[in-house]
């Protein structure tokens, strides 16, 4: 069984903590949208049992394409709806999500061949033990979650984009 279904909401807490730290110039909704995105991979792969789960999209090449995909979708959004977070914040955000994606998950899964096709090496695996690495994104998502309640409560403009 594959540890952590897709979609994990892990990946969020990185992403907390860097729009905290840069709120006008990180989209948070980017952020998370990529990393929704690039589990649509594995999570293909679960649901039809082939091996490896992790292949193209979480490579650092297919990171970037679904990062571009992610502001196409927003821009997309954009004239429809209208509100959406500024353009540059959404490409930090997209690119952001999708680059930390593949370096988190290259720590913990050995299908993942992050340079591909330069290299089949995943340098990554294992750096540190998968109870550190879920503790510092849950840790990082909590202190994220923090700074920007108390950052609203501070200000009245939104740190929800």
């Amino acid at each position: 069984m594959h540890a952590l279904m897709p979609i994990t909401p892990f990946h969020f807490g990185p992403g907390a903590a860097i729009h905290a730290a840069a709120p006008r110039y990180v989209s948070f909704l980017a952020f998370c949208a990529t990393n929704i995105l690039m589990d649509v991979e594995p999570l293909y792969y679960i649901l039809t049992q082939q091996y490896p789960l992790h292949r193209f999209f979480h490579t650092y090449i297919g990171a970037s394409i679904v990062a571009a995909a992610t502001v196409g979708l927003f821009e997309a959004g954009r004239r429809v709806v209208g509100k959406i977070p500024r353009l540059r914040a959404v490409a930090l955000g997209a690119t952001l999500g999708a680059f930390s994606h593949v370096f988190l998950d290259s720590i913990m899964h050995r299908d993942i061949k992050p340079f591909a096709p330069f290299s089949g090496a995943n340098p990554l695996l294992g750096a540190i033990s998968l109870s550190a690495l879920h503790w510092s994104c849950l840790i990082s998502g909590v202190v994220g979650a923090l700074t920007v309640a108390w950052s609203a409560q501070r200000t009245p403009s939104s740190h929800a984009s």
